[in-house]
């Protein structure tokens, strides 16, 4: 059954009740009413649709003489609401200015907010005055009456309790939506008519960095700011017309990848769904080179075997025909076709490079070792007048980085600046972190710049300016690379010169403390794996495949300094008795399991110490060890 399926049969239930009833939110909205209550108080519609404001309600009440006379209107108002926000139990009965007399019963909620219940309680008064007033002329019709009010008292009763059920199921179903919206990994919000945020999640900060998270009042232009809202905007103007739009930005703070779902309410307003697809992306712009890599393997390998065999014929005759004393001239366009069938044996190499089998391998990378290496490699290739300097203002923690295919691409960079500047100039090569979502490295030159030809094709392979002199590969692997990387990158002219951006993700690589740990794991295919997760990761390994074996060892050896064991274990005890026998020891302890979440084993394993779900990665071990190390 869907929520909106659920939502409409509570409507049809509370409608149902005899009683008028209310419930408004900690914010003094109204969160749901049932018809009695727009019936007995002849409300507009706008002032019983969920949202509507309880200080609007009260003043429409006021103006068409509810209360009856009202010498300060907003005074009166300001009252009404101030009582409100304490949330005080109260029960109360009025006459009406129609004359009816209800009761006024309210209760506060846990979360904040309340629910009123308003009985017309009119003819039960009429009873008791006759009963004050003609108790011995009509002891018939008192007993009558009584009878009759003990009736409805007992009908009261029913609903009353009716409706405590109702609220206990109203208050427990918006308890389990609020936990459920705000585990979500995305904002989900709604804003009104004028571009006010009704609710939200509180996930805002959490999927666009350094942007608050108490936004709920406040306006979509302020909160975004004017680098994200002027994006947003056209999207959002068709919401409001009707149509639905689901597009992705790059946010101004930390550049990073949004995906956002805009979809009307159909009152005037728009929900909104937005979710950080920055790692996302750049799986989708790795995989895409790699299925572009994959391609021109496909495309080139074979031409690339059958030009390779030709050029060896052609310098095999060359160089019979070198032996049979031509001439000079002869030796001549005989040397000048050896050079150039070697260029194209070379040519053929550098395409083999770019369509083989190159594939990034992160390593925790010291950037201030692999620039200051760079600078040591590049500088000798370098004219005397042509300058090199390195920028530096990377994090001092390791980043995971494939450091050879970096510093390749990095020297290929300078080595076409050099090329750009001649004989004399100043190469820059600058790092830098943007946010926590990208490492920029660029590298600038004070050479003539990019033709308005080569910005647009400089990438593509083959394309070059040098003339005979160049292979047109140089940048196209460079952009490979950085694609590979999941990065991407940039060409564009300054005022000196020319600068090629590039921008690789920011991974920052997991610290761990390294020394003894004990591996307890039963199968034979999975201890392996795991062992060398933990060796990668700095920890000297020793094994165990029960939790008997793994205490004994654990009591031989005072040195262990993790123990890693999944729960389910041979020999009938688990991983939790394992836990149980070393916790006197005070060693720290990690569970593994395959178990489902919500298996007695998992949810005991989570009350207790942390829990990896398999399947995992080094990664996950080592973002998780880190954690732990921080606590």
């Amino acid at each position: 059954m869907t929520d909106r399926q659920k939502q409409a049969l509570m409507t049809a239930g509370l409608n149902l009740i005899g009683q008028a009833l209310s419930i408004y939110d900690s914010d003094l909205r109204l969160a749901i009413c049932n018809e009695p209550f727009r019936r007995m108080f002849n409300l507009p519609k706008h002032l019983t649709t969920p949202g509507a404001s309880f200080e609007d309600t009260i003043r429409h009440l006021a103006v068409t003489g509810e209360y009856g006379p009202v010498d300060d209107l907003e005074n009166f108002v300001k009252t009404r609401v101030d009582q409100a926000r304490d949330f005080e139990p109260h029960y109360m009965e009025r006459t009406r200015s129609n004359g009816r007399m209800i009761s006024v019963e309210g209760s506060p909620l846990p979360q904040g907010g309340w629910i009123t219940v308003y009985t017309d309680i009119s003819r039960t008064k009429r009873v008791e005055r006759l009963l004050r007033a003609r108790s011995e002329e009509l002891s018939g019709q008192i007993l009558a009456h009584t009878e009759e009010l003990s009736a409805t008292n007992r009908e009261l009763a029913a609903t009353i309790t009716a409706l405590e059920e109702t609220k206990r199921q109203l208050t427990e179903i918006e308890s389990r939506t609020r936990l459920t919206a705000e585990m979500m990994p995305a904002h989900i919000a709604h804003v009104d008519g004028d571009g006010y945020y009704t609710y939200s999640n509180r996930r805002l900060n959490s999927v666009m960095p350094g942007r608050p998270s108490d936004i709920v009042g406040r306006q979509m232009a302020e909160v975004l700011g004017p680098g994200n809202y002027p994006t947003i905007e056209p999207y959002l103007a068709a919401a409001y017309a009707g149509d639905s739009a689901v597009f992705e930005f790059t946010e101004d703070h930390a550049s990073r990848r949004i995906r956002a779902a805009l979809t009307p309410d159909g009152a005037g307003g728009v929900y909104i769904l937005s979710m950080d697809i920055t790692e996302e992306t750049q799986a989708r712009t790795a995989l895409q080179q790699s299925r572009r890599r994959a391609t021109a393997a496909q495309l080139t390998s074979g031409l690339a075997h059958d030009l390779s065999n030709l050029l060896t014929i052609i310098l095999g005759m060359q160089g019979k025909l070198d032996k049979m004393g031509l001439g000079p001239a002869a030796s001549e366009l005989i040397a000048a076709t050896r050079t150039a069938a070697r260029r194209g044996g070379r040519l053929l190499n550098r395409i083999a490079d770019m369509t083989g089998q190159r594939t990034p391998r992160p390593q925790p990378t010291d950037m201030h070792a692999v620039l200051h290496e760079l600078k040591l490699l590049a500088t000798p290739s370098l004219p005397r007048a042509v300058g090199l300097s390195v920028l530096d203002n990377t994090p001092d923690q390791p980043l995971m980085l494939d450091p050879g295919m970096l510093q390749d691409a990095l020297v290929n960079l300078i080595l076409n600046a050099r090329d750009a500047c001649g004989t004399s100039g100043q190469i820059i090569v600058s790092a830098h972190l943007v946010g926590q979502t990208w490492i920029e490295l660029t590298v600038s030159d004070t050479g003539p710049g990019f033709s308005p030809d080569a910005l647009t094709k400089a990438v593509e392979p083959f394309f070059t300016t040098k003339g005979c002199e160049g292979s047109g590969l140089g940048l196209s692997m460079v952009y490979d690379m950085v694609k590979l990387a999941g990065g991407d990158l940039r060409l564009a002219n300054t005022a000196e010169g020319a600068s090629v951006t590039l921008r690789l993700p920011y991974r920052a690589a997991p610290e761990v403390a390294g020394g003894l740990a004990l591996l307890v794991e039963d199968s034979e295919d999975l201890r392996p794996m795991f062992r060398d997760m933990l060796i990668g990761l700095g920890y000297s390994v020793i094994e165990a495949t029960s939790a008997d074996e793994a205490a004994a060892i654990a009591a031989d050896l005072p040195d262990i300094a993790l123990v890693l064991s999944d729960i389910q274990l041979q020999g009938g005890a688990t991983g939790l008795d394992l836990l149980e026998r070393v916790r006197g020891t005070g060693l720290p302890c990690i569970l593994m399991t395959s178990l489902p979440p919500d298996h007695a084993l998992h949810r005991a394993a989570l009350a207790r110490v942390p829990v990896l779900r398999k399947p995992f990665g080094a990664t996950e071990l080592a973002a998780l060890l880190q954690a732990e190390a921080a606590e």
